[in-house]
This record gives structure tokens, sequence and C-alpha cells, in this order.
């Protein structure tokens, strides 16, 4: 039996409610049938801000103001700033959260695809829910996961609704650059990206692909602020994904990525520092290129140490070196950080980045990403000088079938409540 089985809720009527609806109604259809087949009084979904630190309620409202929101025609979006309350913690910590509010029973569930916090499914039972019921609510969740990633590749509401602050040019050409999906869990690793971006964008972007047996990724870091330089990390990040996809070695990635950068930037300065890896699933097997970017941190029981890998020349820069990679083994229980200079110079320098390493251990990478977000804007905003970028990797080992999920989330790899 499917998880929607289970959950009172047909797979084909749910298909067929959210392929007759508008994709900016596909969510409503959906929470409509699923309030209806729980007998819900109220339903809600809260997309997650851009910036990892609220949710917003998207609501359509065809008449009339709402207080404190933001409004695109009939579309109605309402930011609700984490304070450490029962709906952070339900995203936070992956589970379904409960709360009696007057003989209101509110369940919280994180709407959650393979580690990716999309959001979150509020709704209002008229009794206090049973464990079916809190699993048949956390199936909903699941499916609605589903919904919203088919349907945002067809409008701009859900995209619309994350932006709290408005994009430059240069930020939506950065923007585009950057993966669907800033986390992502397998059962050998963990990962998750994050881009705190400078008020004059700094050209800095990571990346991510995952092959049958192989983890592709970079983090890149294009010479400048401003259009210019996110036009050099568009032929930077375009050059290694089209290497990648044409099955191309790392090497041949980072030559691709430095001809395309130093043969087709309008600046003959141009250039890009960047860490391209590919990770070996099955053996945990590093290999790595290393042009002229800071070096990451290896979190190995609790010490924190940089990867030192031969230093090649940047990405774009004549006349051209051959390109050497090295390698790394990593141990079940590692976690790789990598980094841009955004993280580390500057004011970013006074957040001791190691020392604070140490103390995230517990922390799932979706976590641990945001948590150093907030450290540099403490320490270094509320207006970064340049863009502070960083893609952190848990290494788990066992690659194979041996994933264990609930939902779209590992609860064993999540966060603990209260954490932040």
């Amino acid at each position: 039996m499917s998880d929607i089985e289970r959950s009172g809720m047909n797979l084909t009527e749910v298909l067929l409610a959210a392929e007759k609806a508008a994709p900016v109604d596909a969510v409503e259809a959906v929470t409509r049938s699923a309030a209806a087949n729980l007998h819900a009084s109220w339903v809600s979904f809260l997309v997650a801000d851009m910036s990892g630190r609220a949710l917003v309620r998207l609501v359509h409202v065809p008449i009339g103001e709402v207080p404190d929101s933001r409004r695109q025609d009939e579309d109605v979006a309402v930011v609700l700033p984490f304070d450490g309350g029962p709906q952070e913690q339900a995203l936070r910590t992956q589970q379904v959260l409960v709360e009696d509010i007057g003989g209101r029973h509110v369940v919280r569930a994180p709407v959650t695809q393979r580690g990716e916090a999309i959001g979150l499914l509020e709704m209002v039972l008229p009794v206090a829910p049973t464990d079916a019921v809190l699993q048949r609510v956390s199936h909903a969740a699941h499916t609605l996961a589903f919904v919203v990633i088919a349907n945002r590749r067809h409008t701009d509401l859900f995209e619309w609704g994350q932006r709290t602050m408005p994009f430059t040019l240069a930020g939506e050409i950065q923007r585009r650059l950057l993966p669907a999906s800033f986390t992502c869990e397998a059962d050998s690793f963990t990962l998750a990206g994050w881009l705190e971006p400078a008020a004059s964008i700094g050209g800095d972007t990571f990346d991510y692909s995952l092959a049958r047996d192989l983890l592709h990724f970079s983090v890149t870091d294009a010479v400048g602020h401003g259009v210019n330089s996110a036009l050099t990390a568009t032929l930077c990040v375009g050059g290694l994904r089209n290497a990648r996809r044409r099955g191309a070695t790392l090497l041949e990635q980072a030559h691709a990525a430095h001809e395309a950068v130093a043969a087709n930037a309008a600046a003959g300065s141009s250039f890009v520092t960047g860490f391209l890896g590919r990770l070996d699933l099955s053996t945990g097997i590093l290999a790595a290129v290393n042009a002229g970017h800071p070096a990451p941190l290896l979190v190995r029981d609790g010490a924190v140490q940089p990867v030192n890998l031969p230093i090649n020349q940047p990405l774009g820069v004549r006349p051209a070196q051959p390109y050497r990679a090295g390698e790394i083994a990593l141990r079940a229980g590692d976690r790789l950080v990598v980094l841009t200079d955004g993280m580390l110079e500057r004011g970013a320098a006074g957040m001791d980045l190691p020392t604070r390493l140490s103390h995230l251990n517990a922390l799932h990478p979706r976590e641990v990403v945001r948590v150093l977000g907030d450290l540099v804007l403490e320490v270094a905003g509320p207006v970064l000088p340049d863009d502070a970028c960083l893609l952190v990797i848990d290494w788990h080992a066992g690659h194979g079938d041996t994933r264990s999920t609930a939902a779209g989330a590992d609860p064993r790899r999540a966060s603990k409540a209260g954490y932040g």
C-alpha cells in the first residue's frame, strides 16, 4: 500500500486534481483534498523563505487587503519569521508537531523531499490526533512536496513568495546558476549548500549533481562584482555542467571551465577560483581540483583541519597550465566544508570558523549552513562586502540501498529540537 493510500488519499484522484488545476492552484487543490480526508477545519501551506529564516504563507485573496503582507495580483504572501516556536521546530527537526490552542489541535508537518525542507503543511483538527492520524498528515505533506516541485517549474508564484527582498539583475543571474535544491540526502551522504550574497553580488556559486555511483560538486568564485561577475560565473558553471553532461573526467571539466571563461569573458582579466570535486560513492575516495581557491575544511573526530591538495591556477587565467587533481579518502562520520573567501576574510575572519564547526557536529548540514550564514551576517554584516558561499557534505558510507526515510527525510540525521 502506498503512502497516499495509507493517508486516505487516492493517488489517481490527487494527480487528477493537481493536473486539472492551474499551476498556481495545484497546491490548494491537494491541501483541500487532504483536509477533506482528514476532516480538518482549516489547512494551509507555508513555503520556506529563500533566506532560510522564515516561512511564508501563500494565500489567494481576490479582494481586500491583508495586514503585514505583500501582494501580487490576487496572491498574498505573509512572512512568519522564525522565533524558535513550533513552526520552526517542526521544519528544523523534521517532525510532525501538535499544539493544543484553546481546544483546537494544530498539526504542523514538514513538506520535504530528499532532505530539502520545502515548507510546512499546517492544519486544524477537531479532536486530538492519534498516531495513525499524524502519520496520515505526514504522508499528505510528503505528497504535497512532489506537487510543489512539479508545479513550481511552470509559475513564479512560489519563488515570488519566497523572496522577501527584491533581486538585482546580477542577483537574478546568480540565482539561476544555483541548483534547484540546496539540500540532498542519500544513503551514503548528506549535503547542503548556502549563499549569502553581497550587496553588489560577488559571483559565488555552488553546484552538485548525483550520478549512479558518483557525486559531482563545485564551489566557485568569479572575480569582481555586479553583472560582469555574474556573467563570468555563468560561463564557468555552464562550462562545468556542459563538460560533466558530456561524460568528461574531472580534469576535463576543469579545462572546459577554464576555456569557457578565458575565451568568452568580456574583460580580459576575468577569472574564477574554484574547488571541483568528484566523490566515488562506493569507496569514499574524493578526487578534487583546487583552482586557486581556499582550502576546504575537514571535520573528523571533532578536529577541524584544512584539506591540503595541489593548488592550480584559477580558471580562465592565461597562459593555460595543466590542471592537477588530488585525492582524499573520506571516513564514515567525516564532514567536508567547501567555502569561498567571503566566509574567511575581512569581517568574517572574526567568526573563527574552525571553532564554530567543532560545535555543530550534531546538526544536519541543512542547519549547519543556516547557522554559519547567520554568523557571517552577525560578524561581517548586515550588508556583506563579498559573497559568502559554502557547501557542507557529511559522509556516511554504505552506498547502495540503505537509506532510511520517513516522509522525505532521514529522521536519524535530523537536528534536535531547540538547537537554535
